[in-house]
């Protein structure tokens, strides 16, 4: 029985054809080599499992194959298979992490005289050549500049800023850059089926994420996956990664933004029990804020946001409700806390602390968490939901020097700050007496209210008409349809919806499917069936949504059915859409 390979070694590419994400590299060689313009000195630099190693061993067989097509190597003359199976010794290759001294280079030194057993080069490969310790990088850099015809060196590296100049002038350098997430999704899809085992778009996507541009580490998890099972999904790729679900990481952000430190925590600790790694979790976190931060300053930013299509709505949502200051300083604090991890803290108490500080700003005094305090407040205020009152201070008049001075007086309460103040009594009226049966409108209070009541907003306090009470009754229906105009699509209710859950998953199935329009203090919900509103007439179950409701967005409405505006239902209709161009051009219409 064979000793099992691993897949990043398995699927390793051997031609130039076969690296993934890396055409500035792999292009510009071919064309080198069909060319015959071959250097005598290579930098391969980019981070880790981008394709480094990889294309120096591909260019190693390319220069010495027998019969290369097209700038590739044929990947079956006996050059080829024995570079593969490193049995012939023409290609050395030496880790500078573990040999970097000055003996070891001179050791290469040594070697470069002599000339190749069976090859057209002698390839000397150094992978991590930052770790070289000065003296070795000065007993290299002869060498380098003017070896011998047959001498081919391949410097890489992760970290090319420790090079010194002399060493990357004597080099024909090549960038490798982070591999895209859907090239990579792609080649994790076909190795999967290489492998006889199937892999899910979401999932494939899910490890490209995870791999961050590394093939390598990609394949890695994926070796993982399907020691699991061959059915590979976005749940087994979580597992094994060691990661939380999407739902739990947006429900954590969710009560974050919506300052709920209490169910931030218990979700924390439900995560802590399933053995989620704290730190992973608080990395995921900052990414999922940066997306959020993405979604808020890119005026296209579905591109670079690598989410599914409802993760990005429910992402959409989350971003409407936050501004900027307030995702930059989440950024901050949670970064602040994924450092603090790597020095012996305790990660679950510091992912702890963070997300209290998150859900109550006012616990910590840096600039960023001032700044995020006062954009809050001017939303709240453009919203209207706090008032700025203006008072003028009346400066006391100075007395004469022979009377005594009077005592200041108190300024004068006016008429608008008495109202403001004040609530008026037909709007204590109208909130204790709830009217007879009509379509129902389901208030604050247990008690039902009627289409008549919220056909009679009572924002403000305006002077009293007295009027019949039959031209009352025709009044009505027309604030009821302005009130229903007003009414705009309210973006979070898919969240909403999702948040609704964790009290009932009657109701909020019911709710799947539904939208929901804001006008004003009223949350008006447009459903294809009456199922949900007879479920909402439990006043249990009518403050279960409000409470998901308010969770969300911050605010509790008056919930009630939405109903379309006359207008907009004879518009829809195609008989007098008809009629009105049959008249328009001049052709006499009968209207039964």
């Amino acid at each position: 029985m064979s000793a099992y390979q691993v897949l990043y070694r398995k699927y390793r590419p051997r031609t130039f054809s076969d690296v993934v994400g890396q055409p500035q590299v792999t292009i510009t060689l071919k064309n080198e080599l069909k060319a015959g313009r071959i250097n005598h000195a290579y930098l391969f630099t980019g981070t880790r499992g981008t394709g480094k190693t990889s294309c120096a061993k591909i260019l190693s067989k390319a220069v010495n194959c027998l019969n290369p097509h097209d700038g590739e190597p044929c990947c079956e003359c006996e050059i080829c298979r024995g570079i593969d199976s490193g049995e012939i010794f023409d290609v050395i290759e030496m880790d500078a992490a573990s040999n970097r001294r000055i003996d070891d280079i001179r050791e290469i030194s040594e070697k470069v005289t002599y000339t190749p057993e069976r090859g057209k080069y002698r390839v000397f490969i150094i992978d991590e050549v930052h770790m070289l310790t000065t003296e070795a990088f000065n007993a290299l850099l002869k060498t380098l500049e003017e070896p011998p015809a047959h001498v081919l060196f391949i410097l890489a590296t992760t970290e090319v800023h420790k090079l010194p100049a002399t060493i990357l002038s004597r080099c024909q350098r090549f960038d490798f850059h982070r591999i895209n997430a859907q090239d990579m999704a792609n080649r994790v899809k076909y190795v999967t089926e290489c492998e006889g085992a199937t892999i899910s778009d979401e999932a494939a996507l899910l490890v490209a994420v995870i791999a961050d541009g590394a093939v390598r580490d990609a394949l890695s998890l994926l070796d993982r996956c399907l020691a699991l099972q061959n059915n590979v999904d976005a749940e087994t790729v979580r597992r094994a990664a060691g990661l939380a679900q999407k739902d739990y990481l947006l429900d954590l952000a969710s009560s974050c933004v919506n300052k709920n430190s209490e169910r931030a925590v218990s979700i924390l600790n439900r995560l802590y029990n399933d053995s989620k790694d704290m730190a992973r979790l608080c990395d995921e976190l900052i990414n999922h804020f940066r997306s959020l931060m993405l979604i808020k300053t890119v005026r296209n930013p579905r591109e670079l946001v690598v989410l599914s299509d409802e993760e990005f709505d429910t992402a959409y949502s989350q971003a409407q409700m936050l501004s900027l200051a307030d995702i930059v300083y989440a950024m901050d604090v949670l970064q602040t806390a994924f450092e603090r991890m790597g020095k012996g803290s305790d990660n679950r108490i510091e992912l702890e602390i963070a997300l209290v500080k998150l859900s109550s700003p006012e616990l910590e005094a840096s600039i960023d968490s001032l700044l995020a305090r006062i954009s809050a407040l001017e939303k709240a205020v453009k919203c209207g939901a706090v008032t700025v009152q203006t008072t003028t201070t009346v400066a006391p008049v100075p007395a004469p020097a022979s009377s005594p001075a009077p005592a200041e007086l108190p300024v004068k309460e006016t008429e608008t700050q008495r109202e403001e103040i004040k609530e008026p009594e037909r709007v204590k009226k109208a909130k204790a007496e709830p009217t007879a049966k009509a379509d129902t409108v389901y208030a604050q209070d247990t008690a039902p209210v009627t289409e008549k009541e919220i056909s009679a907003p009572v924002a403000e306090e305006k002077p009293v008409v007295t009027a019949p009470p039959a031209a009352q009754k025709k009044k009505a229906p027309a604030d009821m349809q302005s009130i229903m105009k007003e009414a705009t699509p309210l973006r979070s209710w898919p969240e909403v919806v999702a948040n609704l859950k964790q009290y009932s998953r009657v109701i909020a199935s019911s709710f799947e499917g539904t939208t929901a329009y804001e006008s004003g203090d009223y949350l008006l919900i447009d459903a294809s069936t009456d199922i949900p509103f007879k479920l909402l007439q439990s006043s249990s179950q009518r403050e279960n949504l409000r409470k998901a409701v308010q969770e969300i967005t911050g605010k509790r409405y008056i919930l009630g059915p939405y109903k379309k505006p006359e207008e907009e239902k004879i518009k829809a209709d195609p008989l007098m859409t008809l009629a009105d161009e049959l008249k328009a051009d001049g052709i006499e219409v009968i209207e039964s």
